[in-house]
């Protein structure tokens, strides 16, 4: 079946499709019959009981689902009742991705010794600057979130002042950007030391980084490491 001839709800549910599944095998693991999947494509009329399944499948909810089609100003055309599973036939208007907010940073110093030359970040988890215009390929995941880069290592990849979006869900490759939040005391601000840095390899006790500026590869030791966030773009 072509894309456009896809049911919007369909579509609609693709925004949630776990990265790792198709979406047929992502039907299998929910307990979703081919025929009701085949049928949910085309028509566009699943039970909600079905979509349930889907989404648990997904780490998600009927009432992320529903916010995601319904938005803060949009109504379906026609009579009735506007909750899914319905068997009236409704055309929604689409609807208005929940904001993305941008947390606040500043430069935290060097990475390991004094005079490493590896770029630190301060991230204050806690101290929200801004919400910002969240991407459509972020749509279903509720734990992203954007950073302004304040230090110059990552330049040319990097300009001081961009904003980045971070993705907690998304599979890291080597090669990708990422932000490694490092373990640390705490602080008492909710403030955390991460490294902004593009992932070379994984070893077996830990990871290998690079900067650009300047141009160096450096070693982080599992221990050190609390998580890695995949950088999914630029926020223009």
């Amino acid at each position: 079946m072509a894309a456009d001839e896809d049911s919007p709800i369909y579509r609609d549910l693709m925004r949630f499709k776990p990265d790792e599944l198709t979406p047929n095998a992502w039907a299998v693991k929910a307990g979703v019959s081919r025929t009701v999947w085949a049928d949910m494509r085309r028509h566009g009329n699943p039970s909600r009981r079905t979509l349930a399944k889907l989404l648990a499948v997904a780490n998600s909810t009927l009432a992320e689902f529903e916010a995601l089609r319904i938005g803060a100003n949009s109504s379906p055309r026609g009579e009735g009742s506007p909750w899914l599973g319905e068997n009236k036939a409704f055309e929604w208007a689409p609807a208005r991705l929940p904001s993305l907010p941008l947390l606040a940073t500043s430069l935290g110093g060097e990475w390991d010794l004094p005079g490493s030359g590896v770029e630190l970040t301060e991230v204050r988890w806690n101290d929200l600057v801004d919400r910002l215009a969240r991407p459509p390929s972020l749509a279903a995941d509720r734990s992203a979130y954007a950073l302004t880069v304040v230090g110059d290592s990552m330049w040319p990849r990097f300009r001081p002042g961009r904003r980045i979006a971070l993705s907690p869900r998304s599979a890291v490759a080597i090669g990708d950007d990422v932000v490694v939040q490092l373990h640390a005391p705490d602080s008492g601000d909710g403030s955390e030391p991460v490294l902004i840095k593009e992932l070379v390899r994984r070893t077996s006790g830990g990871v290998e980084l690079r900067q650009f500026n300047p141009q160096l590869s450096f070693t982080v030791d599992r221990i050190h490491i609390k998580a890695i966030h995949k950088v999914v773009g630029e926020l223009i």
